[in-house]
């Protein structure tokens, strides 16, 4: 079955880096979207970024610039690369996988941002 195994996240202090990673099993990564979502204690889950199987990205008005979403498909991996951290990016990151009629989510990482 499919299987999205994240990890990377933890505690940094604002301005702070963390790259998370997501290992992808039981699926051909390769002709998957995949996406990095997160959501925030009693807020809705919203997207960060997203990245097509043929490498095209887009990201969320509040991390251009900051954060960097890539894949290597021949280690089927999905990065979030997140640089120039604030408190507001506190929150459960969750990967994604879809395709038409096809989506799967990992079982979220952490990330926090405090002093």
């Amino acid at each position: 079955q499919v299987q999205l195994v994240e990890s990377g996240g933890g505690l940094v202090q604002p301005g702070g880096s963390l790259r998370l990673s997501c290992a992808a099993s039981g699926m051909i990564f390769s002709i998957y979207a995949m996406g990095w979502y997160r959501q925030a204690p009693g807020k809705q889950r919203e997207l960060v970024a997203d990245i097509t199987s043929g490498g095209s990205s887009k990201y969320a008005d509040s991390v251009k610039g900051r954060f960097t979403i890539s894949r290597d498909n021949a280690k089927n991996t999905v990065y979030l690369q997140m640089n120039s951290l604030k408190p507001e990016d506190t929150a459960v990151y969750y990967c994604n996988a879809n395709r038409p009629l096809q989506s799967y989510w990992g079982q979220g990482t952490q990330v926090t941002v405090s002093s």
